[in-house]
């Protein structure tokens, strides 16, 4: 694998691609270098807090408010839910926006699932993820314990100390750090009893209610103590398991859905030796041989998500509506804030079946042709509700910055020229199978249509 492969495969793992500008400027770097300021550029923008974008929905104050304005409420709530969502697309999506940062933040906001209705609730959760999300792992554990949508989400609000809860402890453990077959049921009841008062206000703010807290003495992994819930989760870091639960899961998202356990061994033990650096864990990968080895390089199905910010950042794609993002993302089977469970999406080949795959395959020309979509939503299709709905997508795509890229080359170099930058599978595509697709009226509308056909492709699918 040359030096552009290997940065080609870097920016699609550790974020959504690259620009046509960003492919210009990087193309000759070093993978070192490129690692570098990923993690540079990550850092950075991890200090600057998502804005609340009016989030903010007053409650009505008189407690006999009528039924319409609570559904008045809750539709502007979901409205606001729906800026946040595309919001973050589009970010994602944004060359001058840190992918390795926007990456991480989506990994982590899938493997703590939790669908929040309350706007500025969730915009606090992705704060709290983005600020942690390459950083001490038992921080960003902590917070998420201690985050009002997560509480909500799970009844920890509920959990007190006459009528313990177990939810957040036991999805904790078999969720979001350890791992089922790695505690007993026993863990979990004592675990419960640890996180009683954990609460949080209607702001969404934590709050410690004393009074619902169990003092008493407990036993964790066989230890006895008057244990609470930050003495739990180091209990929980303190075992091996949880690193390689994690490592595991990370390999799966970044690396290979087929788990190669050595190198997932050898990641659990930098992760555990880091004291949990996430960091270190993430450049254990990416400074790695056998990340850019062949078995690992566009063999991962892309998420609806990975999907269409690959797109808005290859083509400066452009919503003149952005709520069209959430039907697509409906259609694809991935909303943000909106998991189908607390497991979150199973990824892989759940991605593709008979009610997305035509619509990813289209997605490219429907975009850059402001096409109606004609399709089934996913929940709809399975429940054989409604057979189509239909939605116009107005979007504008900045063609030039990809056209410059490509207008010198050599026509007969051309396909090969270009689909070594859209795709990231091996081999050479044959030339007779875009015959038929192809416009040769001048050079930018042949470079357009083949691009287009290339992306209808299946391999397009893949990174």
């Amino acid at each position: 694998m040359n030096t552009e492969q290997r940065l080609q495969h870097l920016y699609w793992r550790a974020g959504f691609g690259m620009s046509p500008k960003e492919w210009s400027s990087k193309k000759k770097c070093s993978t070192q270098k490129a690692i570098d300021e990923l993690f540079k550029n990550a850092h950075q923008a991890s200090q600057r807090k998502i804005s609340k974008n009016g989030d903010q929905v007053k409650s009505s104050k008189n407690k006999m408010s009528s039924e319409a304005d609570k559904r008045k409420e809750r539709q502007q709530n979901k409205i606001r839910i729906k800026a946040h969502n595309t919001d973050w697309v589009l970010r994602m999506g944004n060359p001058d926006e840190s992918a390795l940062l926007e990456k991480m933040t989506l990994f982590w906001h899938g493997h703590f699932a939790c669908t929040t209705k309350v706007p500025s609730w969730a915009r606090k959760q992705l704060n709290t993820i983005r600020q942690h999300a390459l950083g001490d792992f038992r921080a960003l554990v902590l917070a998420i314990a201690k985050d009002g949508s997560m509480i909500r989400f799970l009844n920890n609000q509920q959990n007190k100390k006459r009528n313990p809860n177990e939810n957040f402890a036991r999805e904790l453990m078999e969720l979001f750090t350890i791992g089922r077959g790695n505690y007993a049921e026993k863990d979990v009841k004592e675990a419960a009893r640890a996180f009683t008062g954990w609460s949080s206000n209607l702001k969404g703010d934590f709050v410690f209610k004393k009074r619902q807290h169990d003092f008493g003495q407990k036993i964790f992994f066989g230890k006895k103590g008057k244990w609470d819930g930050d003495d739990i989760i180091d209990m929980i870091l303190e075992k091996r398991e949880t690193s390689e639960f994690i490592a595991r899961k990370v390999y799966r998202f970044f690396v290979n859905e087929k788990i190669d356990e050595r190198n997932v061994k050898y990641l659990a033990q930098v992760f555990y030796d880091s004291n949990y650096d996430i960091e270190k864990l993430m450049r254990a990968i990416f400074e790695s041989k056998w990340f850019f080895e062949e078995k690992n390089v566009g063999i991962k199905i892309k998420s609806p998500v990975e999907l269409l910010a690959g797109m808005i950042r290859t083509f400066e794609v452009d919503f003149k509506n952005p709520t069209a993002l959430i039907f697509i993302e409906k259609a694809l089977g991935q909303v943000l804030f909106d998991p189908p469970n607390v497991a979150g999406w199973a990824g892989g080949k759940s991605w593709i079946d008979n009610s997305t795959l035509m619509l990813r395959l289209n997605l490219a020309n429907v975009l850059f042709q402001n096409s109606d979509l004609n399709i089934k939503i996913k929940e709809a299709f399975e429940a054989q509700k409604r057979n189509k709905r239909k939605r116009n997508v107005q979007a504008s795509v900045n063609f030039t910055p990809f056209y410059n890229l490509f207008k010198r080359e050599n026509e007969k170099l051309l396909l090969d020229k270009m689909s070594g930058f859209i795709l990231q599978t091996k081999g050479k595509l044959n030339e007779a199978t875009f015959k038929n697709f192809v416009i040769k009226k001048n050079k930018e509308d042949l470079i357009k249509s083949m691009c287009l056909r290339i992306m209808s492709l299946p391999e397009y699918q893949l990174m």
